[in-house]
């Protein structure tokens, strides 16, 4: 047994392991556990079921279309409050980042509205917007808003004076100083909270739906399967869930590189 352990450790080394292979290890060691764990007998609990029976499940779903309208449901509230959110802390980080102002008279209760859980904004948002979709796109606009406005503001305030005051030299006005030297150098930290905006607006997605007034989405499906002890839909959604984050960040990642490479040439010519 130890010698087996050697050898799987040995041949699971990341030097050992093909660079696009690595991050498929994990994945494919669970995927082999919950097989194996299943065809060998090692639990008869009613909570695990096989993984066939969940890839059965899926199938069935798709055929009917009930998961694409889940998914297309959570994805549109998702998107719908990513992007309220995410535009309105925009603007309300470049607001405080480029006015001493501003940031007097705003940045106190910004501060201080921040530490409240977003969770705790529940109750009133369901007084204020109802219990259905105005109600969750509304908390998931706040699950973005406040990444975006910290990162929006860090970033502006992080631009090095010298190249503002080389934009003045070339006689530029204060929109141009903005648009041409303080928002480019800015651009990182800002796509920094818009990502985060999008990984908590998945994550928010979920909570609203378990939270709020049951509709179509994920939420509803994983609910659907808790109540009526369908553990196969159950990790369905789980599955459903993960695998959208994934694709949400490897997007992201790629939006990011694309958007942010003038930054390699830069130094390269440097």
């Amino acid at each position: 047994m130890a010698l087996t352990n050697l050898s799987l450790l040995y041949w699971l080394h990341p030097a050992r392991v093909p660079k696009p292979l690595r991050g498929w290890v994990i994945p494919v060691l669970l995927f082999t556990w919950w097989w194996a764990a299943y065809r060998f007998g090692w639990s008869d609990s009613e909570l695990f079921v096989p993984i066939s029976k969940v890839l059965d499940t899926g199938w069935r779903m798709s055929s009917s279309g009930e998961l694409w309208h889940s998914l297309g449901a959570s994805l549109y509230r998702m998107s719908a409050g990513f992007v309220l959110g995410s535009l309105a802390g925009f603007v309300v980080g470049a607001l405080l980042g480029v006015s001493r102002g501003f940031e007097r008279l705003i940045g106190p209760s910004f501060h201080t509205i921040k530490q409240v859980s977003l969770l705790a904004w529940i109750p009133l948002i369901s007084v204020w917007f109802g219990l259905g979709d105005p109600a969750k796109i509304a908390f998931l606009s706040l699950a973005a808003f406040f990444p975006v406005v910290l990162n929006t503001f860090e970033g502006i305030r992080g631009v090095v004076h010298e190249h503002v005051e080389v934009g003045r030299v070339f006689a530029y006005s204060r929109w141009q100083v903005f648009s041409r030297v303080v928002l480019p150098s800015a651009t990182p930290s800002i796509f920094t909270g818009v990502y985060l905006a999008l990984i908590y607006a998945w994550l928010a997605t979920l909570g609203a739906e378990y939270l709020l007034t049951s509709g179509a989405g994920i939420g509803n499906l994983l609910v659907d399967g808790r109540e009526h002890f369908w553990m196969d839909q159950v990790l369905l959604g789980v599955l459903v869930v993960g695998l959208v984050g994934f694709v949400l960040n490897w997007s992201a990642g790629k939006v990011e590189a694309r958007l942010l490479r003038w930054r390699g040439r830069s130094v390269a010519r440097f």
